[in-house]
């Protein structure tokens, strides 16, 4: 059906284009019938649609239509006006001008219509696409294939976010994700969680959506393990007094993991807290950070830490310490780590790590330090090999197929992008729903 109304949309389409042409073949009346319809494309190139239930996705998928239908007209007008090019050289050049003329203003019409509803409403062809296609929206050919992508890339996260939507709404009842307690998310180095820009993108609101009670660890961005592992302490203090709850169940990234071991094992913390998950976590630290420290200048390190600290501390940190934090992550202070912080036995502990097959794949800065990475550590997900990811009863490995992979930050959501493979959204959901199973 929908491809019938395509090939109907695009035939009024150019219809419109070429009515000089066309009007001594058709009545006025008819025309007028065509020019209506042209309208209510523009209109509502979407008729509403349960299987679309947000508006902003309406208005995404309405503009693919029209690009669409701008594509399949654009085609036909072009063959039909190659056609008559004769009448041109015969002498009925004010006609086939005017014609031309005509057919720029719809299909102009209708490109810009369909182009800015997509630059509006769709998250995903992101500030890269949209440039891109700015720049080469002049370029024969080029501008063709980049609007193709542009199109895949709109018309999937359409597809993809509303089926989302509609099957958090079918389980909703369900409550798949409400855990025995609640869920403490803790965050990595350099991060802080901000009110209106979650450290964990999409996902919170997606454990929510099921049924998941969610706080957030609120500690510095840059600290050591130790003074970070007490103010987890305290964090999880206030949110057992808050919920009236006996333990929490607590998800940590990257350092946060090594944090919340620390809180747990040495901080007394263990009875409070039924079972950690760490995320793409340093466990057994990164070479590539000894060899950096071991290389530096003092007075360098001291200068670089002296311009962090001070953004940190404008960002909300009280006593930003960069060089402990970076130290305690390097693999020998780890090793010591490791040999120190024990497991507490009555605390359910599982892992999970990913990989980036390749460096072109991942987003600033990590495109640029997989391959140092991985020159000293081995594969990894820009940050992290794979080799530090595993502790626990239990460990999942991520990736993908072909060369894009998953990174360090994709494991957060932290580009907000729906990754081919991988729906970090729905793989959370599974972990929470996993440790309501468990009993926690």
């Amino acid at each position: 059906m929908r491809y019938v109304r395509r090939m109907i949309c695009s035939a009024i389409v150019f219809t419109a284009a070429n009515s000089v042409f066309l009007k001594e073949y058709l009545d006025t009346w008819v025309i007028c019938i065509v020019f209506f319809g042209l309208a209510w494309i523009q209109i509502a190139p979407q008729w509403k649609r349960k299987d679309i239930p947000l508006k902003r996705h309406r208005i995404c998928a309405g503009g693919c239509e029209l690009l669409i239908y701008f594509l399949l007209s654009t085609a036909g007008t072009a063959v039909y006006m190659l056609a008559r090019l004769p009448e041109l050289i015969s002498g009925h050049r004010g006609l086939w001008i005017g014609n031309l003329l005509v057919c720029i203003l719809v299909e102009g019409i209708t490109f810009w219509n369909g182009i800015l509803r997509v630059y509006a409403c769709s998250a995903q062809i992101g500030i890269k696409w949209r440039v891109i296609g700015l720049l080469c929206g002049w370029i024969p050919v080029v501008h063709l294939l980049v609007l193709g992508k542009i199109l895949r890339l709109a018309s999937e996260e359409c597809r993809f976010e509303s089926w989302k939507i509609l099957e958090n709404q079918r389980r909703k009842p369900d409550r798949i994700c409400r855990t025995r307690y609640p869920i403490l998310m803790v965050h990595g180095v350099f991060f802080r969680d901000f009110r209106y820009l979650n450290y964990w993108g999409r996902i919170p609101g997606e454990l929510e959506n099921n049924g998941a009670q969610i706080y957030y660890g609120n500690h510095q961005s840059a600290a050591s393990v130790a003074d970070s592992g007490a103010e987890l302490s305290g964090r999880i203090k206030e949110i057992l007094k808050e919920t009236g709850a006996e333990k929490v169940n607590i998800i940590a990234h990257s350092k946060g993991g090594l944090d919340c071991r620390y809180a747990i094992s040495k901080l007394g913390m263990g009875e409070y807290v039924a079972s950690l998950t760490t995320i793409n976590t340093p466990h057994r630290g990164c070479m590539f950070a000894d060899y950096l420290l071991g290389v530096i200048p003092e007075a360098v390190k001291e200068k670089v830490a002296a311009g962090y600290n001070a953004a940190l501390r404008k960002l909300g940190d009280e006593k930003p310490d960069f060089l402990a934090a970076v130290t305690d992550l390097t693999a020998s202070a780890c090793k010591a780590f490791n040999e120190q912080v024990r497991d507490a036995g009555n605390v359910y502990y599982q892992s999970v790590g990913s990989r980036l097959n390749a460096a072109a794949e991942g987003r600033f800065p990590l495109n640029f330090s997989h391959d140092l990475v991985k020159y000293f550590d081995g594969p990894n997900d820009g940050l992290v090999a794979e080799d530090s990811f595993p502790w626990g009863e239990s460990f999942t490995f991520l990736t993908t197929k072909g060369k894009r992979g998953i990174s360090h930050g994709d494991m957060i959501d932290l580009n907000r992008e729906n990754i081919p493979d991988f729906d970090v959204r729905e793989f959370y959901v599974n972990l929470v729903s996993g440790l309501r199973e468990k009993g926690f």
